[in-house]
């Protein structure tokens, strides 16, 4: 049996980022910062960044790491793109693409893949992913929310068939290690302490209407519109209901869908992410919707939890609280969702008349990163409850979570450019006859959308207003 399988793979990778960031912002200042919080009345008061600078010779590793990744992405700019790209830009982004190509060098001889081949083509991958970075960041394209998935997924696209993808590259596009790695990652910032925060409501917003919306959709695009893949509709409908693209990474890898279905369907929640980050606050504050209620809703529909956390952020710090709340308790689905749908493709979907499949299959198709995913969660929650909550929120939410936030969208970006360089228009446009998926996504998030407002409003404003009260 083969031990370093793409998620095995994944998951050491998130675990060796991981500890990193803990060593450099836990370990090495959690003595000085725990001191000096002690002489500062409330957490606001203290910044991580100077002490950092007060600190820096003592503590180069963690600046070092912090500078690293925050820096390594070209800055914002309006009419000329030269001005994104400083000195720190140069030589921080210069470390930063060495020390992630060995990173996953390393990866690709674990998984007995040769690592001169793969370095190649992952130098280009990352300038695709640091020019979508770039466009993501001109002040435009930033306030109508076009961010770097989008333009990470188009750039590809664009040079892949309009140009062409030489064959150097191929070595390097594995999509799915990239985002797996990234998801693994994403696990550390759903934190059990917050869910429980929200409570209930959250729950039955999370939990009770996403299920809804998945087998509703699903039914609806195979007796319906009779979409002609299984694969494909299943893909979607995880897709829209849970969480966009993180949710349809695991869908695919579940029920075995093609890469050209797992595109499409990325390619429709970055279409509709953008369009409702920016469409639904601006809704909300239309109708003078109340500001808990508004966060519920957006939390609940909007599929990225980047997408949330800038869509809540419009409307207030409360909104911007409950939506990523509700996105987390919503993330965790992403384990059941696989389980899920790895036991019903092998048991129905897959199996025949003449032969059963049991647990070992069920097994085998469950996409093990998402163990990955759940470990890291709990491990990050146990940690926020051991530690002092100012300690936690400086060096955790503010240092660790902070790195591992910055690397995830990196990973995330150079997954998006991979999917688009590995797609084909001419393959995509076999998935679009007759504008099913299209009408799928529409008519899934429709449905997406009224039952979230309204188990919202129930559970905050009907069954819990004690809770809503004090948020």
């Amino acid at each position: 049996m083969k031990i370093w399988t793409e998620d095995t793979t994944a998951i050491l990778l998130a675990f060796v980022i991981i500890a990193l960031a803990l060593a450099a912002f836990l370990a090495a200042p959690f003595k000085e910062v725990n001191d000096s919080l002690a002489s500062f009345e409330t957490t606001s008061a203290f910044s991580l960044d100077d002490w950092q600078d007060a600190n820096s010779s003592g503590n180069a590793f963690t600046a070092f790491l912090s500078d690293t990744v925050n820096q390594a992405r070209p800055g914002r700019w309006a009419l000329n793109p030269a001005a994104a790209f400083s000195l720190s830009f140069l030589v921080s982004g210069g470390i930063f693409l060495v020390s992630l190509s060995l990173l996953f060098a390393v990866a690709a001889k674990l998984m007995q893949r040769n690592m001169a081949e793969f370095l190649k083509g992952f130098v280009f991958i990352f300038g695709v992913s640091v020019l979508a970075y770039l466009l993501a960041n001109q002040a435009e394209f930033r306030s109508m929310g076009l961010g770097y998935a989008l333009w990470a997924i188009l750039l590809g696209l664009v040079i892949s068939n309009i140009f062409g993808i030489p064959d150097f590259i191929r070595p390097a596009l594995q999509p799915e290690l990239y985002i797996k790695t990234g998801l693994v990652l994403l696990g550390a910032e759903v934190l059990f302490g917050k869910i429980l925060a929200i409570g209930l409501p959250g729950i039955f917003v999370a939990w009770i209407v996403t299920p809804i919306v998945l087998i509703s959709t699903f039914w609806f695009g195979q007796k319906v519109l009779r979409i002609g893949s299984k694969t494909l509709n299943i893909t979607i409908s995880a897709d829209m209901s849970v969480c966009g693209v993180s949710a349809a990474i695991a869908t695919a890898a579940a029920c075995r869908a093609s890469k050209e279905e797992l595109t499409t369907a990325v390619g429709l929640s970055m279409i509709f992410t953008s369009i409702m980050m920016v469409a639904l606050p601006a809704f909300i504050n239309a109708v003078g919707m109340p500001e808990v209620l508004g966060g519920a809703w957006i939390g609940g529909t909007v599929d990225a939890t980047g997408a949330v956390v800038a869509a809540g952020a419009f409307l207030g710090d409360t909104a911007l609280n409950v939506a990523a709340t509700i996105k987390m308790i919503q993330n965790i689905l992403i384990g059941v969702l696989a389980f899920g749908v790895a036991a019903y493709w092998t048991t129905k979907v897959d199996a025949s008349t003449d032969r059963s499949i049991g647990a070992g299959e069920i097994w085998r198709r469950f996409p093990k990163f998402v163990l990955g995913f759940l470990g890291v969660s709990i491990l990050f929650s146990l940690l926020y409850e051991m530690l002092n909550p100012n300690t936690a929120i400086v060096l955790v939410e503010n240092g660790v979570l902070d790195f591992t936030s910055g690397m995830r969208g990196w990973l995330f970006c150079l997954a998006f450019a991979s999917i688009g360089l590995s797609a084909n228009f001419r393959e995509l446009k076999a998935q679009f006859h007759g504008g099913k998926p299209l009408i799928l996504y529409i008519c899934g998030q429709s449905l997406n959308l009224c039952l979230t407002l309204l188990m919202a409003w129930i559970m905050f404003y009907k069954v819990f207003p004690n809770i809503t009260n004090s948020l």
